[in-house]
């Protein structure tokens, strides 16, 4: 029986974005799950997913409040939250990070060293 691939959650709205994720990942041996609402987000987190990957500039999602949330639950608390936003969005980055993401970058770090991020914060080393 083959065993499922490890998951990746992501909250992205630029395809360009998700093109990228989903290479990276597949390239890593994972599977990446891309959602659109922080009930989806929460549901599949409980799942223990190795990393969630957030768009901070995303339209369909209060992204810092997800935060907050996967924080404050004790099945979600441990996990890697990587956040990537336009580098003109200095107080979103802030607030990000106060509220507890474990890496927050520009888009263009994020998509230059993806597939090294994936792997550092997945465990697929």
């Amino acid at each position: 029986m083959p065993t499922q691939p490890k998951k990746v959650l992501a909250v992205v709205d630029d395809l360009l974005f998700t093109v990228k994720i989903n290479d990276a990942a597949k390239r890593n041996g994972l599977e990446a799950v891309f959602l659109k609402s922080a009930e989806d987000v929460l549901a599949q987190a409980k799942e223990k997913p190795l990393m969630v990957i957030l768009d901070l500039n995303s339209n369909s999602v209060d992204t810092v409040e997800l935060i907050r949330t996967l924080r404050g639950n004790e099945e979600t608390r441990r996990m890697n939250i990587l956040g990537f936003l336009s580098h003109i969005h200095g107080e979103l980055k802030q607030k990000a990070q106060e509220a507890g993401a474990t890496l927050v970058m520009t888009r263009s770090a994020f998509s230059t060293n993806l597939l090294q991020i994936l792997k550092r914060h997945t465990g697929n080393l």
